[in-house]
């Protein structure tokens, strides 16, 4: 099955099966172009509904994998075909195994100094034929932007995997485009976390049941208050059926 996009409350998001995924990020890759791999959580559905600069960064990006549980439910709701959920740590692997297996190149930009070391350790003994061209920490200061920029686009790798700290998040290589050309950005921020064994993954029990938001909010009880947004996207899920037709 080919990758179809659809647009959920006018966002696009992309139907992918979990076995197709390997073989979509080498097309991506040998397509030579620059290009961004972006997960979607609800609250980016609801982001990119109000921030056109990023749902144009979604428009261009070459896949989008939906990871809330909300967003395969509001799409069946809605009668549009139903979007595979990812695990995005687990997709991240997924990746990371396929340009393994290839031969392909890694950045990594974003953590603490000593997260990023010990990922890159990590990384190097489970996928020894990926070979690691560059590291930069996150944090960092915004006048040595522009070296970290130059040291990506010279090291020219397959994958630029980017987790916390770098301002912008997806935003920050679509903003950027204009100074790579052959690599795919991929934004988890607590890919360096949990790689580094500073942050539990989410269980994939507690994933599939849809309560990785309540852990958050165990976490962190201010994200209590993202049951407000929650409420306003039940009342345009509902719009969008009463009153929108299908695209």
């Amino acid at each position: 099955m080919a990758r179809t996009r659809i647009s959920f409350l006018s966002v696009p998001v992309d139907v992918v099966e979990l076995n197709e995924l390997g073989s979509e990020i080498m097309n991506i890759v040998h397509s030579g172009d620059y290009s961004q791999v972006c997960f979607v959580s609800i609250w980016d559905i609801l982001r990119a509904r109000t921030n056109p600069e990023y749902l144009n960064c979604l428009k261009k990006a070459a896949l989008i994998l939906p990871v809330s549980k909300s967003i395969v439910r509001g799409a069946s709701f809605l009668k549009l075909p139903i979007p595979v959920r990812y695990n995005p740590f687990t997709a991240v692997i997924s990746i990371l195994g396929e340009l393994d297996k290839n031969f392909c190149t890694l950045y990594l930009l974003g953590g603490r100094k000593e997260t990023l070391k010990v990922t890159e350790k990590n990384l190097r003994t489970t996928f020894p034929n990926l070979h690691i061209v560059g590291r930069y920490v996150g944090y960092y200061s915004k006048q040595i932007e522009p070296d970290i920029v130059e040291a990506v686009r010279k090291s020219s790798p397959s994958l630029v995997l980017i987790a916390d700290g770098i301002k912008g998040n997806q935003l920050w290589a679509y903003k950027r485009k204009k100074n790579f050309s052959s690599s795919i950005f991929l934004n988890y921020k607590d890919s360096f976390r949990i790689f580094s064994k500073r942050k539990k993954r989410v269980s994939p029990d507690i994933f599939d049941k849809g309560l990785e938001i309540w852990m958050e909010i165990i976490r962190n009880p201010a994200k209590i208050f993202l049951i407000f947004p929650f409420i306003s996207y039940i009342f345009i899920l509902l719009w969008y059926r009463c009153f929108r037709s299908k695209k």
